[in-house]
């Protein structure tokens, strides 16, 4: 594809789309099982859900070690991410609002670090209208516009750190995100953001805060020549925490921190017009981003494809 330097924004985003469009019609036309985008994505589901379980039970019974245990669910785990994104954008069963629900339910429950799916489709499909300007609340929250250093690395690795760090900016955001939402939905619209996170994220961050502070605290012990005595009830609880880190927790830590750090950096934020899409995103592809790239399905590799082109799922822009 050849791109003069004499065509005008709108002239570029036209050609990518008539180009990315023409490609994967011809990908299904070599593959018709292509077309089944239902059936493929809940076989991705299924094929995600089961790395992940069949990883988890492996470790259980002391087959595969944590090292590896972590590493092999993350990346199942970034397969039902991507799965979300095309949710949201209805690519799977349209029109069966119960299987579509059943999906949406089932990826977050494999993700339980995220906003709620339902949530999110508002987030998001603002984002798409608002990409690099102060209302796009997604990208922002994730530290996206920030200067690089501390307080934006622990934005990017927590999403409840955007909050603890920064309450009065954020508050200001979802004002600014709220004002843009139809009159008659903005009431809903904070409702559904305030409680966001619950169940799942509060289960999440109460057992990795758990985690975190009872292995610290245990250790700092020992290096400082003591040891806790802690409860059998605490040690027996702690068996179960531990478990669910190994297994949920911290796969999903190093998959929403290889997202957000890869996402936050290709989308631009700042002086951007929301109708010029070339300007909304870079491709990402240098070598030393593959450690993060695993980890969230090549993601700054193929996301800028999607604001070219919306109504592609995440297989078709990997393989075109």
């Amino acid at each position: 594809m050849s791109i003069s330097s004499e065509m005008t924004d709108q002239q570029r985003i036209q050609k990518v789309r008539t180009v990315v469009t023409q490609a994967g019609e011809e990908l299904r036309e070599r593959h018709p099982i292509l077309k089944h985008q239902d059936f493929i994505g809940a076989s991705i589901l299924v094929f995600a859900l089961s790395g992940m379980l069949g990883c988890a039970a492996l470790y259980a019974y002391g087959v595969l070690p944590a090292w590896a245990c972590i590493p092999l669910i993350a990346i199942f785990a970034s397969l039902t991410h991507e799965l979300e994104h095309d949710l949201i954008h209805y690519m799977y069963f349209k029109k069966n609002k119960v299987a579509h629900h059943i999906m949406m339910s089932l990826v977050w429950l494999a993700r339980p670090n995220t906003i709620s799916p339902w949530t999110r489709r508002r987030m998001h499909l603002h984002h798409h209208k608002f990409s690099g300007t102060e209302h796009d609340l997604e990208e922002r929250g994730i530290g996206n516009g920030m200067p690089w250093g501390l307080r934006r690395i622990l934005i990017t690795s927590d999403q409840l750190m955007t909050v603890y760090l920064r309450p009065i900016q954020m508050l200001k955001m979802l004002k600014l995100f709220v004002s843009k939402q139809p009159e008659n939905e903005r009431r809903r619209t904070v409702i559904s953001q305030i409680l966001g996170f619950i169940p799942l994220g509060l289960m999440y961050y109460g057992l990795w805060y758990c985690f975190v502070i009872f292995h610290v605290v245990d250790h700092m012990a020992v290096w400082f020549g003591s040891a806790v005595e802690w409860s059998s009830n605490t040690l027996a609880a702690m068996k179960v925490v531990n478990f669910l880190a190994v297994v949920w927790v911290i796969p999903n830590f190093i998959r929403s921190f290889s997202l957000q750090f890869i996402s936050s950096n290709m989308h631009y934020y700042g002086d951007i017009d929301p109708r010029d899409v070339i300007k909304q995103t870079q491709v990402l592809t240098p070598w030393w981003l593959l450690p993060f790239q695993i980890f969230c399905c090549n993601f700054g590799s193929t996301h800028a494809i999607h604001h070219f082109v919306v109504k592609e799922p995440f297989y078709i822009r990997q393989m075109t």
